[in-house]
């Protein structure tokens, strides 16, 4: 995803994460899939978040984007979590925003 898509796949996040009383740390958007750094609250699950982010994201875009209609669909079933554990939230981010340039 690249320009006007990325954009407003940015914004929706954002929307999503406030709606779900999430926070967006980091996000970096790639051609074909993001980075995307959160704080929640220990009661939200995560896959349900997960599901909010994407589910909202490919009807919109799909809906917005008619190109994008032609893929079988936006994102795949997988995705991979972590908490941030013993690494600062400073690294996670850093990692994050070097995407950009990867």
């Amino acid at each position: 995803m690249t320009g006007r898509v990325a954009m407003r796949l940015r914004v929706i996040l954002e929307q999503v994460a406030k709606e779900k009383q999430a926070k967006i740390l980091a996000l970096e958007i790639q051609p074909d899939h993001l980075h995307l750094f959160v704080s929640i609250s220990p009661q939200m699950v995560v896959h349900k978040l997960v599901k909010a982010f994407k589910g909202r994201s490919s009807n919109l875009l799909r809906s917005e984007f008619p190109e994008l209609r032609r893929l079988p669909s936006l994102w795949t079933n997988s995705y991979f979590v972590s908490t941030a554990g013993n690494v600062s939230s400073e690294t996670i981010r850093k990692y994050i925003e070097a995407q950009a340039t990867v």
